[in-house]
């Protein structure tokens, strides 16, 4: 068993593609999503030239395009270090990709389910689903429109909370991660004022393992469990010179996120004006004052009468004491401010920075988004908030484009993480990371440059995200009350075709994730894996792919493992 488990957990670093930008290491197998147009989500700097996107002449001309498939494949997982352990499995697939660009209606989903069945070594059967999606439809041509996107993915949780994208083999520590929201967006105009608003109302839940425990003696994580998230804005603007030389504006926003774990509560309300003086025509003075109220709460875990000792439940999280008052566990309250630049040079680079005090200190946050041509991006973004998992990861799946392919793992089709558009904001990696249950506030940044070359795609990505907990004193969750967890990635990718018929698909990620708590440890991976794919005839194709990743944590031995598979796949 214990070599077993060692297996695992390094055959789940192979898929940790932690924060990959777009085009990340996957073969699209024919795969059609609809062609790059009028993105939701996107980035400034994406906005101003969407028009411009080369999207792949085949897919550009269709509006609506479903590609069903079944797939049957081997996988073999070779534990290199400290054991030996070889594990081997057939899969059975069946999943489909859809498209969608018309006037009024855009979307991506790829979904899959698979089901592997062990041949050789201590695996086990198992099953699972995963798919991405993300649509966004005018109800009201120009003014209404409804946007929703959704994720499920397979994923490997470590004893200090971190999370990774799973491969076959990882059962120990597997969980399924669900996440979907959903709301309208309204953009119209009154006189020379411009409405915009939105809400939205999302979901997400992680199944969990009973406890999970890095080693003997060591605590359980406390893992997410589910949460409901609450989210709306609106602001009405004028634009310099419609009718001051100056543009003005005002805006109220609220946020609501509600955390089964021990009943967690975040409650963000806000109201600001803002003001904009063009210097140039290319530099943009901004700022914006206002008053906002921030709470967050909490209630204390069922104890022991006996030894006081907060009491664990079958799924390995606290029994939340329903009967027990809320406890504050962070709260501010008064003005708030920010003063920033926007520097707009071309329609195909914006550069936006801000700085300003919020949650009752400084903060800072912007973006940078530059496009020197129609096959290559390079986009920027520092964050700053306080949310749960939940909402983060809401967050982050609003931020995607509704034009895209999936990127999956080819040893596995699981998802890696990321999705291949020309938009910004391709990647939920930063999103997961941590899948402790307490609410943070996060601040970091993410950088990704992509390169079309034609018959070859690269890309390099990096970031940071540094979360700090926070937890109501004389509660179980005060122990995690200034915790800091940091995540740090790197990842670079190259893919392209061969010939009319075949494609190869190679990446390299590296991944450090260090823990606040002294008892879980840090943890880092390392991995590298290629693929090839040859279109066999027009509807059947077949894809080899090898791997091999590397896991180190501390106080433990470090973990390497070599996978390979085979796989065929009909298109219908």
């Amino acid at each position: 068993m214990k070599s077993r488990h060692k297996l695992s957990l390094a055959a789940a670093a192979l898929a940790l593609l932690a924060g990959m930008p777009a085009h990340a290491q996957s073969i699209a197998y024919g795969s059609s999503s609809g062609s790059s147009g009028s993105q939701s989500g996107s980035s400034g700097g994406d906005e101003a030239d969407e028009g411009d996107v080369d999207a792949p002449r085949e897919r550009r001309a269709k509006r609506v395009e479903v590609s069903p498939y079944i797939e049957a494949g081997l996988v073999t997982i070779a534990e290199l270090s400290p054991g030996n352990d070889v594990l081997t499995y057939s899969t059975v697939a069946a999943g489909v990709d859809v498209g969608i660009n018309g006037r009024n209606n855009q979307g991506s989903l790829s979904v899959r389910y698979q089901r592997s069945f062990a041949l050789s070594g201590s695996g086990q059967d198992s099953d699972q689903i995963s798919g991405v999606a993300r649509f966004s439809s005018a109800i009201v041509p120009g003014a209404v429109t409804i946007e929703a996107g959704a994720l499920a993915a397979r994923t490997s949780v470590e004893g200090n909370g971190s999370a990774q994208f799973e491969t076959l083999g990882s059962r120990d520590t597997a969980t399924q991660v669900y996440s979907v929201y959903a709301g309208p967006s309204v953009r119209t105009r009154a006189g020379d004022a411009e409405i915009q608003g939105h809400y939205r109302i999302g979901y997400t839940r992680v199944e969990a393992p009973d406890s999970v425990v890095v080693a003997p003696g060591n605590a359980a994580v406390d893992v997410f469990d589910e949460a409901i998230v609450h989210n709306a804005a609106i602001h009405v603007g004028v634009k310099p010179g419609d009718v001051l030389p100056v543009g003005l504006g005002v805006g109220a926003g609220y946020n609501r996120e509600e955390i089964s774990n021990l009943d967690q509560r975040i409650e963000d309300l806000s109201v600001r004006g803002d003001v904009s003086f063009p210097v140039t025509n290319e530099v943009m003075l901004v700022g914006g004052v206002g008053w906002e109220k921030v709470e967050v709460s909490s209630k204390d875990a069922v104890r022991d009468t006996i030894t006081g000792l907060p009491i664990i439940g079958t799924d390995g999280r606290y029994v939340t004491n329903e009967a027990a008052p809320r406890v504050i566990a962070f709260e501010t309250e008064g003005l708030i401010w920010d003063a920033g630049i926007v520097w707009r040079p071309s329609r195909r680079t914006v550069l936006e920075a801000h700085v300003g005090k919020r949650y009752g200190s400084t903060t800072y946050y912007g973006s940078f988004g530059w496009k020197p041509d129609n096959r290559s991006s390079f986009n920027v973004s520092v964050y700053d908030g306080i949310q749960g998992f939940g909402g983060q990861l809401n967050s982050a799946l609003a931020g995607l484009p509704t034009q895209f392919e999936a990127a999956r793992n080819p040893l596995n089709g699981e998802l890696s993480g990321c999705v291949v558009a020309q938009e910004s904001g391709s990647c939920l990696s930063g999103a997961l990371g941590s899948v402790r249950s307490s609410v943070f506030r996060s601040r970091g940044i993410a950088a990704t440059y992509g390169k079309d070359f034609g018959r070859l795609q690269a890309g390099f990505g990096m970031g940071y995200d540094h979360r700090k907990f926070i937890g109501a004193p004389g509660t179980v969750l005060a122990a995690a009350n200034g915790t800091i967890d940091e995540n740090t990635w790197v990842a670079a990718y190259l893919n392209g075709d061969i010939d009319r018929n075949s494609q190869f698909a190679t990446t390299f990620y590296s991944t450090w994730f260090q823990s606040g708590d002294a008892l879980s440890g840090d943890l880092s991976a390392i991995g590298a894996n290629a693929a090839y794919n040859r279109n066999l005839t027009s509807r059947l194709s077949a894809t080899a792919g090898v791997g091999v990743s590397g896991l180190q944590r501390d106080e433990l031995e470090d973990l390497w493992a070599a996978s390979a598979t085979v796989s065929v796949r009909y298109t219908f």
